[in-house]
């Protein structure tokens, strides 16, 4: 049985797309992370800190995303992000990491949610409504169903984009983020992969 924290969950909820609201469900999805080990055919194994290989079924449709470094000057008006942070005043948020995601991810999790990674942290899904400059950084005003929100994001913050990518990006020893779902036989399967891409890494 899988235990999962709450930062677990609001990670899943990032990464996966929402499910239809008549079927809801059945079991929160399994956290398969760590690098590749071998990919034969549809069968990816990944090797986890520990030393655990776990297999994952690829769907014949499944997308591979590569990870790669951003600066606040990409961040850019109408882009869907995600960003974990910790709340200020009012509704400002100070990020500690921002991703910026692809127009086909866009919705993906949308909407604010506690983020146990901090105290009093806060995960943010949403689309950038203006970026302006500020004394330490920039705050980008965000909008998401049901609310918005400010954050302030500083030079340190560390800022990603994932891109599309192949099954080329899955090489032994590449790491990787998947939510796989479980399935009735206790196998793994997935539509999405996360994977490292010229060194840098999705976890």
């Amino acid at each position: 049985m899988h235990r999962w924290s709450p930062l677990l969950v609001a990670l899943a909820a990032l990464w996966l797309a929402p499910a239809v609201a008549q079927t809801p469900p059945t079991a929160l999805p399994v956290r398969v992370a760590g690098t590749v080990d071998t990919l034969v055919g549809d069968m990816l194994a990944v090797k986890a800190a520990d030393g655990q290989v776990m297999t994952v079924t690829l769907k014949a449709d499944a997308a591979v995303y590569g990870v790669e470094k951003r600066t606040l000057a990409d961040i850019k008006p109408g882009d869907f992000i995600a960003s974990g942070g910790v709340k200020g005043a009012g509704d400002k948020i100070h990020a500690v990491e921002l991703r910026i995601y692809p127009e086909a991810l866009r919705g993906t999790g949308e909407g604010q949610r506690p983020w146990a990674a901090k105290t009093d942290g806060v995960m943010t899904n949403a689309t950038v409504g203006t970026v302006t400059q500020a004394p330490d950084g920039s705050v980008v005003h965000v909008t998401f169903k049901g609310g918005q929100s400010e954050l302030t994001v500083t030079p340190d913050v560390p800022i990603l984009a994932y891109v599309a990518g192949g099954r080329d990006l899955l090489k032994p020893g590449a790491t990787v983020l998947i939510f796989a779902q479980e399935q009735d036989d206790g196998t793994l399967t997935t539509s999405r992969v996360a994977a490292e891409k010229d060194g840098v890494k999705p976890l």
